[in-house]
C-alpha cells in the first residue's frame, strides 16, 4: 500500500528505527532527523536522514522544522517523537507545527501529567491510584519531617537535566546521613522542589510491568501489556533489555483511568511496579511516546506506530488482541546484563538460554533490514559515551 502522507521520525537510536521499520513495511515514506549518529542511516526502510540542530534548542530546532518540511515537501507529514526532550518541544509548540506537520504529541496541558512525575503522582492519587510511598520536600529542612522506612530513593521529577548530568534515574539512601548528602548532591543539579523521595519497593528489578496503548478519547484503540524482565542495570535501570508479553485486565483498568483523567491522545507506556509486599500494581510512570521496546507489540500482532500513522489520517483503528508470550530482546545490553546477573549468583546460565526460547522480536537485528546490526557495533562506543548504554 502507497500512502500520500510520510512520516517524519525523529531520533534515529533503536527506538526510530522500529516506527520506521513498522511504517516503511507498509509503504509509508519515512524521513528520519538526528542530531547525532544514529541506527537508522543504515537502515534500507528510510527514504532520507536529515542531521539537525539539537531540539534543547529550541528556536533553531523550530525553524529547522519550518526549513525542512518547504526543502523536503513534508507539510501533512506525520511527526514521531522518539525522546523525552522531543516530547517537550513539540508539546510547547504544537500550535504552531500542527499548522505544517499532523503532530502525534498532545499539547502541553496534556503532556505536563506525563513529564513531570510530581504531576503524575499527584494525579493518580486524586484518583485513587496506588503509587509507591512518595515524599515532597521543598527543601533540605523538610527531610526531618519524612516518615518513611530506609533505604529509599532519590528522584528527580523531570528526568532529562539530572540523568544528562549524573548518568543515573536516581540515587539510592540507606540510611539519613545518605539521605541528606544526596539530596545535596540532587539540589545542585536541579531544583529542590524538583526532587522526590520515595520509598524502595523490594525486589525492585523483578516485578516491573507495562500497559501500553493507543488511547484516544478516553478509549483504548489498541493495546499491549508485559513484564519487563531484565533491564540495564538491572535495579533501576536505564532502559529494558528483555520484555515479555502477559495479559493482565488490572493494569489496562488502572491506565485507561489516568489517561482519561488527563485526556490524552496517542501511543504511550504506562509502567507500574506489583509490590511484592501487598501484590498491589503501583503506579511509577508515563511515557508519552514510542518506548524502547514498542516493536514487542508489532510481533504480538498489533503494529501500534502504523495504527497512529492510520489515525493521524482519519482512518479506522481497532485491535483488541495481542499474543501473549512473545519476546523482545537487545541483545547488546541484554547479553552483558544477563553476564552480571549469574556471575553475581541471581541468574543461572540455564535459566537465561530457557529465556531466549521462543517467539522474540529483536531490537536491532531483522532479516529484511540486516545492517543496522552491524551498523550498532561501529556505534556502540559513542552510545555508552552519550547513553550510557
Amino acid at each position: 500500500m502507497n500512502h500520500e502522507s510520510g512520516a517524519v521520525v525523529i531520533g534515529g537510536h533503536y527506538q526510530g528505527l522500529g516506527v520506521v521499520r513498522s511504517l516503511a513495511r507498509k509503504g509509508v515514506r519515512v524521513v528520519v532527523i538526528d542530531s547525532e549518529p544514529c541506527l537508522c542511516r543504515f537502515s534500507r526502510h528510510v527514504t532520507k536522514c536529515i542531521r539537525c540542530p539539537d531540539v534543547r534548542n529550541e528556536k533553531l530546532f523550530l525553524n529547522f522544522l519550518r526549513d525542512i518540511a518547504d526543502w523536503e515537501g513534508l507539510h501533512g507529514w506525520v511527526v514521531f517523537p522518539t525522546d523525552d526532550e522531543t516530547v517537550f518541544f513539540l508539546s510547547r509548540h504544537r500550535a504552531e507545527l500542527d499548522k505544517i506537520f499532523r503532530v502525534t504529541t498532545p499539547e502541553w496541558d496534556i503532556v505536563k501529567f506525563a513529564y513531570d512525575k510530581k504531576q503524575s503522582y499527584q494525579l493518580a492519587e486524586k484518583i485513587g491510584i496506588n503509587i509507591p510511598r512518595t515524599f515532597y520536600p521543598n527543601h533540605i529542612d523538610d527531610l526531618t519531617d519524612m516518615d518513611m522506612p530506609f533505604p529509599v530513593i532519590i528522584k528527580p521529577s523531570v528526568m532529562r537535566k539530572f540523568f544528562r548530568v549524573t548518568g543515573k534515574k536516581v540515587f539510592q539512601a540507606r540510611n539519613q546521613n545518605e539521605l541528606m548528602k544526596l539530596y545535596a548532591k540532587a539540589s545542585s543539579i536541579i531544583d529542590p522542589t524538583e526532587i522526590l523521595i520515595q520509598e524502595e519497593i523490594p525486589e525492585v528489578a523483578s516485578h516491573l510491568y507495562s500497559f501500553c496503548p493507543l488511547f484516544k478519547d478516553k478509549k483504548v484503540l489498541a493495546k499491549i501489556s508485559a513484564k519487563r524482565t531484565r533491564q540495564h542495570p538491572m535495579d533501576f535501570g536505564h532502559a529494558s533489555t528483555f520484555v515479555e508479553t502477559v495479559d493482565i485486565p488490572e493494569l489496562q483498568i488502572l491506565s485507561t483511568n489516568i489517561l482519561s483523567e488527563m485526556d490524552y491522545y496517542g501511543l504511550c507506556e504506562v509502567e507500574f511496579i506489583q509490590d511484592p509486599r501487598d501484590n498491589i500494581f503501583k503506579f511509577l510512570e508515563i511515557n508519552p511516546r514510542v518506548w524502547g521496546w514498542h516493536t514487542l507489540a508489532i510481533r504480538a500482532g498489533v503494529d501500534l506506530p502504523y495504527y497512529l500513522y492510520l489515525d493521524q489520517l482519519d482512518r479506522n483503528v481497532q485491535n483488541g488482541y495481542f499474543q501473549e508470550g512473545v519476546k523482545w530482546i537487545r541483545l547488546t545490553t541484554d547479553i552483558p546484563t544477563a553476564a552480571l546477573e549469574i556471575m553475581k549468583g541471581r541468574m543461572r546460565f540455564s535459566d537465561y538460554i530457557h529465556s531466549l526460547k521462543g517467539e522474540k522480536e529483536f531490537a536491532v537485528y531483522s532479516n529484511d533490514d540486516i545492517l543496522p546490526f552491524f551498523g550498532e557495533f561501529f556505534l556502540l562506543p559513542h552510545l555508552w559515551k552519550k547513553r550510557g548504554f
